[in-house]
């Protein structure tokens, strides 16, 4: 009985790292490495929303705007995404 949510949770990790193969993931070559490119992007977009937090700090509207971590996460999110379809979009 203790198997079968063992079989079936590895086989769920299997299944997921299948999409780690793929010859097409875009990758970028830093010091002579493969580095996945949606690390890129997020890392970029994590930038984005700290920029955007500073600023809104800056201009005193944190204090009036609703939800202020949701409104951040969300144009880190919106700018990683926007940076992926700009710079890998076809």
């Amino acid at each position: 009985m203790t198997r079968l949510p063992r079989f079936f949770s590895l086989t769920f990790f299997l299944l997921t790292l299948t999409a780690c193969v793929s010859p097409q993931a875009p990758s970028l070559i830093i010091a002579g490495a493969y580095f996945p490119a949606w690390l890129l992007c997020a890392a970029l977009g994590v930038i984005v929303a700290i920029v955007f937090r500073i600023a809104l700090l800056k201009l005193k509207l944190a204090d009036l705007l609703p939800y202020p971590l949701f409104l951040c996460l969300s144009v880190g999110v919106l700018a990683a995404m926007l940076i992926w379809l700009i710079w890998f979009g076809q």
